[in-house]
């Protein structure tokens, strides 16, 4: 079954002179229902802005997004989004910022707290919800945001770069984490990354983007059984095919300048 149809998506943006820039170029794309799709691409590439433009917070110039075959546009509330910045707020402890979204739809006391004491245990926060973000790692301020995405239930689950900005031996033990949460709630998943590593390790798909105009260049299915090793053969395999295909794009833009 098809959760998110992407058709022919088109964007650019004008600068203070008035010149356009060309950023999405017709992107087209399927995911299914509990995929795991990450899209790699150049930085600048656009990747920030498909994914904005797909969670209802930025218009196509031209296209559609379709959601189980419903078009939605502007405002919709269908995409839970974890952010590349960290975004919990200062004032809010852990429990208050992950109900958030809760409060803002209106949803009962009773069910907010239900739902955020399921959520709470599935991510690992028991002991902590109660901390404000200053008293938390950053790790933990990782969960936290996933679990504030997800406790709306909303139909796919989008991470722009959501771990980053984290040390390697966090970022390891949080891509686990991640996947043992999606493979529990069965979310469909949208994930943007610029670790080639990253990607194998997690996704079930992978596309690439070009340089801008962007246009998606290279599609993988990642055929590795899981749970995977991050240096098995296989991973290793994928990894040279993709960074190749970032290096001659990386290339064709060295050029142009």
């Amino acid at each position: 079954m098809i959760k998110l149809s992407v058709q022919n998506i088109q964007k650019s943006y004008k600068n203070e002179d008035n010149d356009e820039t060309h950023v999405l170029d017709g992107i087209t794309f399927k995911v299914k229902n509990g995929e795991f799709l990450s899209i790699l691409g150049p930085s600048g590439c656009g990747k920030t802005t498909l994914l904005k433009i797909i969670a209802g917070l930025l218009e196509p110039d031209e296209g559609r997004i379709l959601i189980d075959d419903v078009e939605v546009g502007l405002n919709h509330h269908r995409v839970g989004y974890i952010f590349q910045e960290e975004s919990l707020f200062p004032w809010r402890t852990v429990r208050q910022n992950i109900e958030f979204g809760l409060e803002i739809a209106g949803v009962p006391e009773e069910e907010r707290e239900r739902r955020v004491r399921n959520i709470i245990s599935l991510v690992g926060l028991k002991g902590i919800e109660d901390n404000l973000p200053h008293e938390i790692s950053g790790g933990q301020a990782r969960r936290a945001e996933m679990a504030r995405s997800l406790v709306t239930n909303p139909d796919i689950l989008v991470s722009d770069e959501g771990l980053s900005n984290l040390d390697a031996q966090t970022r390891n033990f949080l891509q686990e984490e991640f996947l043992r949460v999606w493979e529990k709630t069965r979310s469909t998943v949208l994930f943007v990354s610029h670790n080639v590593d990253e990607a194998v390790f997690m996704s079930d798909r992978i596309l690439i983007m070009s340089n801008i105009p962007a246009k998606i260049i290279a599609e993988y299915e990642i055929d590795i059984s899981r749970p995977r090793t991050r240096a098995s053969h296989e991973c290793r395999e994928y990894r040279a095919q993709i960074l190749e295909v970032l290096r001659i794009e990386q290339e064709k833009a060295m050029r142009r300048w």
